[in-house]
């Protein structure tokens, strides 16, 4: 049998597990590309350096390559296609992935096919002379920069002052991905429209709410599918993610509605050969559907939802696809009906005292089937050294349950938080949010 060199960018071991569960994984063989922690845990990317050190290693490997994949933002899903390119392998089209990455770039195209469904925005350019003078949308908005990760640096803005505030802080933090994303830009041929608005840019938006899922799939050989609906759970009383919850429970009707979008935009911008996911808002007042953005990748803290509940991870349809197969994708072959990832978080800075014990998790996950406990912090973390973290809250851990049904997944949840604790010792004469 062949053996399938698959080239993994930022390979650890939680996505290694899941790769070796897909029914490719006994003629692939997975090979980590870049060390994880230079891509989860960096504050810098050096773009040109992360590339070409990519390359060699490929060069370098005994036999040719056969795929190129990831699993994460940036700038994992941004040196796919350039390293794909490179080496002839099965991948989207720069321009096409940046049609999706880059969120002003991706709010144009999806305003020329689908604008009922595209909030009110416009460009920012945070060293302006006056950034404020120049916005014609009403408050309340969010604004971000046109490429980030993981909410980082996205503001909820209700007046001026919170404007003021938010492009303070947006200045100071923004060259993290600003600068590495223009050196990915330079690599692609760009249209007039956005030609000169890199990374150092943001988009503000005028607010949208409803319930939030995510609608996972790939586009294969140019046919659009779907293998799973994500809810994303909010916080009521604040702008953070709590979980994500699987399978969604919208009505299908609605769900039917989010995919004929879905179909419309990816066709427009014609992407192609990868996974995706697209976030979307259901308005039940007013039975509306909002297009929130789409990533050209499958969504990691989604991976052990979809093993939980149909048996295989959503890593089977990124090796499919890179490897040139029409995936097959399963359903309802897991060992639960219901799966969560749920985010243990913290609202204010502080440094980390105490983290539970192997074996408090240990006793914990006996009683608990199914449960895997991911912490990102350990004693002495200082929560504000973490990198790429939401704008209002710090996460401390991930908890991945399986359940029999949504309550069964509450009852478990509630029962790992009273067991496992952290202590978070307050910073002296800190008082403020992230």
């Amino acid at each position: 049998m062949t053996q399938h060199n698959v080239f993994v960018l930022g390979l650890d071991m939680f996505n290694r597990r899941k790769l070796e569960n897909t029914s490719a994984a006994s003629e692939c063989r997975f090979i980590g590309l870049l060390d994880p922690a230079e891509i989860m845990e960096a504050d810098y990317f050096p773009i040109a350096d992360m590339l070409e050190r990519a390359v060699a290693q490929i060069e370098a490997h005994d036999g040719p390559p056969h795929a190129v994949i990831g699993y994460v933002d940036f700038p994992v899903s941004t040196m796919i296609p350039i390293i794909a390119r490179r080496f002839g392998l099965r991948a989207p089209t720069l321009e096409s992935l940046l049609r999706c990455e880059h969120k002003y770039w991706s709010r144009l195209v999806q305003r020329e096919v689908v604008a009922e469904h595209v909030p009110a925005f416009e460009l920012v350019d945070p060293f302006g002379d006056d950034p404020a003078g120049a916005l014609t949308l009403d408050y309340p908005f969010w604004i971000k920069p046109v490429k980030s990760a993981g909410s980082f640096l996205g503001f909820r803005v209700d007046d001026r002052a919170a404007f003021d505030h938010a492009l303070a802080t947006i200045r100071e933090h923004i060259g993290i991905f600003a600068e590495p994303f223009d050196h990915i830009l330079a690599h692609a041929t760009l249209p007039p429209a956005v030609a000169d608005v890199g990374g150092h840019y943001c988009i503000a938006e005028s607010l949208i709410g409803g319930r939030q899922c995510t609608l996972e799939g790939y586009v294969f050989d140019g046919a659009v599918h779907f293998h799973g609906v994500i809810d994303s759970i909010r916080a009521r009383d604040r702008p953070t993610f709590l979980r994500y919850q699987y399978p969604s429970r919208l009505p299908l009707a609605v769900i039917r509605r989010m995919e004929a979008i879905a179909r419309t935009v990816l066709a427009h911008i014609e992407f192609d050969q990868s996974a995706f996911n697209i976030e979307f808002f259901w308005d039940a007042s007013a039975d509306r559907v909002w297009l929130l953005e789409i990533n050209t990748r499958i969504a990691q803290h989604h991976s052990d939802l979809f093993e939980k509940v149909d048996g295989v991870s959503n890593h089977e349809v990124v090796v499919d696809v890179a490897l040139g197969r029409a995936p097959r994708f399963v359903h309802g072959q897991g060992e639960f009906a219901h799966a969560a990832c749920c985010f243990l978080r913290h609202y204010r800075d502080g440094v980390v005292g105490r983290v539970p014990e192997a074996a408090e998790i240990q006793a914990l996950a006996a009683s608990v089937p199914g449960m895997i406990f991911e912490p990102h912090v350990e004693a002495g973390t200082r929560l504000s050294a973490l990198t790429h973290q939401e704008t209002y809250s710090y996460a401390l851990a991930l908890l991945y349950l399986g359940g029999d049904d949504p309550q069964m997944l509450r009852e478990h949840y509630r029962l790992c938080r009273r067991t496992l604790n952290f202590d978070i010792r307050p910073v002296a004469n800190e008082d403020t949010q992230p």
